[in-house]
């Protein structure tokens, strides 16, 4: 650690342990990007470690209405992190199109894109872990395994609580969906219909089991004595730390935003043209019923247009 300028030395950091409580959410955003949590993900040391299981609250609890143009029906975007996407994407008072493809059949050329940020986050951990190995003092290397050994905890956790169930397979059959966002905000999403049924129905992540969360719990009294400890190491341990947290937040905030597409079930989503305005949400319906050759059902059931009689639609969500 002969980087570190002696001048910077007498500074104190008793209170560095504190940094790894932060109230960010960086790690549970990029594991709802990617659709779920990688081994990987393990390795990677950064603020609000015991805050990856909240990934699910990251859409603030809106499970918006969606509709099936081509056959009628009406239902609810339930899965968390496609919904965090949607939010991302959408803009008020346009209509963003996007596409969803199977992964097993089409490379997607924007993956190399932010994981240059993600890979050197994740080599500056693991070369952490080989400094402290190597020159580290006794409370340095304690502190750092109690932060990996809780960080391991809550990426395994994640992995159990992913579910796989998608509703009824529907081969060779083309969807089109329409998403009304809070805000104002539409989404027309494309593609097939198993591959829309991947990323929209079922579960993102179930609830935690009793022992799933035990564990988290203590995966969480581990990342606060780690906080508590730090104060023992060294000052060039310290510094170490400091250091390390700041940039790995600052590499995962850059891959985090600069992410375009959503990776969930094999499946990836992402957006197709230039978002359209509209002055009226009846224009996009219009054009959108003009589109499937007049059928207006699902319009209907959505409350954006009236039913043939006038009267009000009857309420199917």
């Amino acid at each position: 650690m002969q980087w570190l300028h002696p001048r910077f030395l007498p500074a104190s950091l008793d209170l560095v342990g504190l940094i790894f409580l932060a109230d960010l959410d960086i790690a549970a955003r990029n594991i709802a990007i990617n659709g779920q949590a990688s081994l990987l993900d393990a390795l990677i040391l950064c603020p609000s470690l015991h805050r990856v299981q909240n990934a699910p609250f990251l859409s603030k609890g809106e499970y918006p209405a969606c509709a099936a143009m081509t056959s009628g029906y009406v239902f609810r975007v339930e899965n968390e992190a496609t919904v965090l996407y949607l939010q991302r994407v959408s803009k008020t008072g346009h209509l963003t199109t996007l596409r969803v493809t199977d992964d097993s059949v089409s490379a997607s050329p924007t993956k190399s894109r932010t994981a240059l940020a993600y890979t050197i986050a994740a080599t500056m951990s693991i070369l952490t872990l080989i400094d402290m190995l190597r020159t580290g003092g006794s409370w340095l290397v304690l502190v750092l395994s109690l932060l990996y050994l809780s960080n391991l905890a809550n990426v395994l956790i994640m992995q159990r609580r992913s579910t796989e169930w998608h509703g009824q397979s529907e081969p060779g059959v083309e969807g089109d969906l329409l998403v009304l966002l809070s805000q104002d905000r539409w989404i027309r999403i494309r593609g097939m219909v198993d591959d829309l049924k991947a990323v929209t129905s079922g579960q993102w992540i179930r609830n935690l089991s009793p022992m799933e969360s035990y564990i988290v719990q203590t995966g969480t009294i581990l990342l606060y004595v780690a906080a508590i400890l730090a104060k023992n190491i060294d000052e060039r341990g310290k510094w170490f730390i400091l250091m390390q947290m700041v940039t790995t937040t600052i590499l995962l905030t850059v891959a985090n935003e600069r992410t375009t597409v959503l990776r969930m079930n094999g499946r990836t989503v992402k957006v197709d043209g230039v978002p359209k305005q509209y002055i009226r949400r009846l224009d996009l319906a219009h054009e959108m019923i003009a589109e499937h050759d007049g059928r207006k059902d699902w319009a209907v059931r959505l409350g954006m247009v009236q039913g043939d009689n006038g009267a009000d639609p009857p309420a199917t969500m």
